[in-house]
């Protein structure tokens, strides 16, 4: 894969995330009944980064729970011949809550369409906010995000990369060429 350029360097994503964290709190009149829930794999990191800055900002810790849409996926026969599939647990119950879904690139709407799947699943929320680092256009469901970090035009031949410190070693967001 041939990187193309540097959307994000590590300064660049600390200021979306401030950015989407007073977004959150301003758009929800606060942080009460608000749960993040982290779409695997570097959704789960964006919104622990998230939490983190709201706890900052509001003084009062945020949940975030991990949301594993294997099972949900209308590619699941794609992955591979037998897909590792566990089962989504939350500690905390969505019945009534302000659910902000996180993921870190935002695309067909795919994901998010079986994340929505997911959620209902496990409750009912009152109210379900999606917050994205990328959103790169190319919808293939009526999808879109209340939070966006940065919206970048995309060819389809073209693929973002998310990188955390946490999984990569390294913060940053390129577009690359495949």
């Amino acid at each position: 894969m041939k990187t193309k350029s540097l959307i994000l360097d590590e300064a660049a994503i600390n200021r979306v995330i401030t950015r989407i964290a007073h977004e959150i709190i301003e758009k929800n009149k606060g942080v009460e009944d608000l749960l993040l829930v982290g779409i695997k794999t570097r959704g789960i990191i964006f919104a622990q980064r998230l939490a983190d800055k709201i706890q900052s900002i509001e003084g009062k810790e945020m949940p975030v729970e991990i949301l594993d849409i294997t099972l949900y996926r209308d590619d699941l026969s794609e992955i591979g011949q037998k897909p590792i599939l566990e089962p989504c647990i939350f500690k905390s119950n969505i019945n009534k809550k302000i659910v902000i879904l996180v993921d870190d690139v935002l695309y067909t709407g795919r994901t998010v369409r079986a994340a929505l799947d997911a959620l209902v699943d496990l409750g009912r929320p009152r109210k379900v906010q999606l917050a994205v680092l990328i959103d790169r256009g190319h919808r293939e469901f009526p999808i879109r995000p209340d939070f966006v970090g940065k919206n970048v035009p995309t060819s389809n031949s073209e693929i973002i990369n998310v990188k955390f410190e946490e999984t990569d070693g390294i913060n940053k967001v390129l577009i690359c060429e495949s």
